[in-house]
């Protein structure tokens, strides 16, 4: 069906939300991916701390975000790509947490968007022993991705809505959403006072992204 939406998948340092150190989405247009963006993402102080148990699930250290930008320098890339799209994500909950927790370290407007989330949409779409995104993405017929990889957690969370989607006849995320009695949300508007001084924190190199070719091109 002919949905268009954005894809997003974060990981983080340690349990504060504000600790994003890579960040992953998908473009989705007329029902098919047309874009990818990823890069690291250098985690504000207090917040950089690296969890022992995070670096062992995504492989992420802190020598590999020494120059990447923080995420005040990506929020403009961040806002290009996704416009004023429906955000998707797996556990939206969490996700749209690290956006907010993000921006308000720096002090920034959060980025305004509706939202809905994956891991609802899976769990009134398919009946699975479990909804996790690795068994939820293989309901939908995507397979074999690297989990824990913020870019190939935003195409597999993309698979499931588009999947759904097509199940449901449902051509608006939306409509999709209100069809199968999933709750969405919204988040933005506001900005709250710094928490770092922003100065401090962003590194002088260049900010570390790449743009994906979508399947096929």
């Amino acid at each position: 069906m002919p949905v268009d939406f954005t894809a997003i998948d974060f990981e983080t340092a340690n349990s504060s939300r504000a600790s994003a150190c890579s960040i992953g989405l998908v473009k989705v247009r007329d029902g098919r991916e047309v874009d990818r963006l990823y890069t690291l993402l250098r985690p504000p102080f207090p917040h950089d701390e690296f969890n022992e148990w995070n670096v062992r699930i995504h492989g992420i250290t802190p020598d590999m975000v020494e120059d990447a930008p923080g995420w005040d320098r990506f929020l403009p890339e961040f806002r290009a790509f996704a416009g004023d799209d429906w955000l998707v994500a797996h556990n939206a909950g969490f996700d749209t947490g690290v956006i907010r927790g993000a921006s308000e370290a720096f002090g920034l407007a959060v980025p305004e968007h509706p939202f809905v989330c994956s891991l609802q949409v899976a769990r009134r779409t398919y009946t699975l022993d479990s909804y996790r995104l690795p068994i939820a993405a293989r309901a939908a017929g995507f397979e074999d991705f690297s989990h824990h990889n913020a870019l190939e957690d935003a195409a597999a969370c993309a698979a499931i809505v588009l999947d759904a989607a097509r199940r449901h006849d449902a051509d608006d995320v939306g409509l999709l959403a209100e069809a199968i009695g999933v709750r969405t949300g919204r988040i933005g508007g506001g900005v709250a006072p710094a928490a770092v001084a922003p100065a401090s924190v962003v590194p002088a190199a260049g900010p570390l992204v790449e743009h994906w070719p979508a399947p096929g091109e």
